[in-house]
């Protein structure tokens, strides 16, 4: 039987100083990721639904805002240059196709 020092909860916890940091900095970039991800489907979604529901001027409208997170995504490295490329190319052509 193991003492009760050695909980499996208390291991993964960082003893040193830089892992503490380390620690902190990895969950709010965690988070940050998250949030960003979440936000870009959302996005993406939203335009794909406008274009279901036939309305090309507002999924127009949001084409911009969705070049900008993609970019940052790209730029930040949350995605990859050519996924972004690629995301951004579908959306504007099922835009366009929809639009006739």
């Amino acid at each position: 039987m193991r003492p009760f020092f050695f909980d499996d909860k208390l291991n993964d916890m960082p003893i040193i100083k830089s892992a503490k940091k380390a620690l902190r900095q990895s969950t709010k970039r965690r988070t940050r990721n998250i949030q960003q991800t979440k936000k870009i489907k959302n996005l993406l979604k939203e335009v794909k639904n406008l274009i279901s529901l036939k309305k090309t001027k507002e999924a127009e409208k949001l084409l911009p805002q969705v070049y900008k997170y993609l970019d940052k995504a790209a730029k930040t490295g949350l995605i990859k240059k050519n996924t972004a490329a690629r995301k951004k190319s579908r959306i504007t052509k099922s835009i366009f196709k929809s639009r006739q």
